[in-house]
């Protein structure tokens, strides 16, 4: 069989090199023992949904940040929270997938030309915090929107990962052409499919522009969802009589936090989580992001010292204690695993209480939503929930309300 050198390029990229254990951190502090394995047999394969502990989800965003699309930029920041429940709600052999995000940006005139407009806003991480900074320090500017580009660039740039029996998607959106720049779309799009990730399209504007425009196109080369929105809807968040009491729990929830590494990395971590609580609660979205802080899909292994025991009590038994978080410093180490341990337990019984609360939110905000009798636009976060949803139910999870 001949191959072409963007496919041949495509097949080398997906050569097996999957670790048998998933790594658990993105920080480089904590070290994990991680196993390696020779790739499966195709028997091996679809007799395991996966070898790691948790099926891994990865999810690429990629954004138009050229001029107009100061709408959409603003429905992604206060949808993050929203779309995140999706992958919250996914199982997979009983267990929440470990999910990863990462997000560029393109078609920004105030980015290098010579790298067509692109720039790697966060990368793919575990960090939701870090993504939620991201979208936030988003601007827009100009524009020339290389669709093809952003694509090949987060393929070759992103940390996929290479375990079986997961998703990975990328989310494009934008309202120019599908087909400019110098990169061949089908090509990049095909590229993806090839590598296992499916490309969801999200066309800003009239629908059959978005068509004419190869959108749709773009979706099906790589088994996607070709999806329209509106993107200057404004999101509408509901107001909840239980909005004060996950407010509170919220923040009982982050004094549970040990933060660990470097004295300025403990401060940064320990910071972004406040900001990022301030800036969902700026955009209405206080409570979803608490929703999902109360999840397993909300997960600091390797920088919080809570989260990283109950993955691995091994990996914070000999720690370096100039990384410590001051509360920990002067104990004994005994002393030191009884207190995370404390966390441990009162974190478990506060997300309890938020999972709780927000369940009772969820029905009411779902009951105030019947009484609303105009209809809205669908927008970025709908059209992503949707698009998640479906797909993640064909990728062999299952999905709880």
């Amino acid at each position: 069989m001949r191959f072409t050198n963007s496919v041949a390029s495509c097949l080398i990229a997906a050569l097996w090199v999957t670790p048998s254990l998933i790594t658990v951190t993105q920080a480089d502090e904590i070290t994990i023992k991680i196993e390696t394995k020779e790739s499966p047999s195709p028997d091996e394969a679809k007799s395991s949904p996966f070898s790691g502990q948790r099926a891994t989800v990865d999810v690429a965003i990629l954004l138009d940040t050229s001029s107009s699309m100061d709408g959409l930029i603003n429905q992604a920041r206060s949808q993050l929270w929203n779309i995140v429940q999706e992958f919250m709600k996914a199982k997979k052999a009983g267990k929440t997938p470990l999910l990863r995000v990462a997000v560029m940006e393109y078609g920004n005139s105030g980015l290098p030309a010579t790298e067509d407009y692109i720039r790697q806003v966060v990368p793919m991480t575990d960090d939701l915090d870090k993504v939620s900074e991201g979208l936030f320090a988003l601007s827009t500017n100009g524009g020339d929107e290389y669709c093809g580009s952003v694509i090949k660039e987060s393929l070759k740039r992103l940390d996929w990962s290479t375990e079986p029996g997961g998703y990975k998607a990328i989310f494009i959106a934008g309202n120019e052409p599908f087909d400019q720049g110098s990169v061949d779309y089908k090509a990049a799009c095909k590229c993806a499919i090839q590598q296992g990730v499916v490309v969801n399209t999200i066309h800003c504007g009239n629908r059959n522009a978005g068509v004419r425009g190869h959108w749709k196109e773009g979706a099906d080369l790589a088994e996607g969802k070709f999806m329209n929105i509106d993107q200057d809807e404004r999101v509408v968040h509901i107001k909840a009589p239980q909005d004060k009491i996950i407010i509170e729990l919220n923040a009982q929830l982050n004094k549970t936090y040990l933060w660990y590494g470097k004295a300025e990395k403990r401060q940064a971590y320990q910071m972004n989580q406040a900001r990022q609580d301030s800036n969902a609660g700026g955009s209405g979205g206080l409570s979803s992001r608490a929703k999902i802080k109360s999840s397993s899909i909300y997960r600091n292994v390797g920088r919080d010292l809570v989260d990283t025991f109950e993955e691995s009590q091994d990996a914070v038994k000999d720690l370096d204690e100039s990384k410590l978080p001051e509360s920990l410093k002067s104990l004994s180490p005994e002393q030191r695993v009884a207190e995370i341990q404390r966390l441990s337990k009162l974190r478990t019984e506060i997300k309890s209480k938020l999972a709780e609360a927000s369940k009772q939110r969820d029905a009411f905000v779902q009951a105030e939503q019947k009484k609303l009798a105009e209809s809205s636009g669908e927008t970025f976060g709908d059209a992503f929930s949707a698009a998640v949803s479906e797909q993640l139910q064909q990728a062999g999870f299952q999905q709880s309300q």
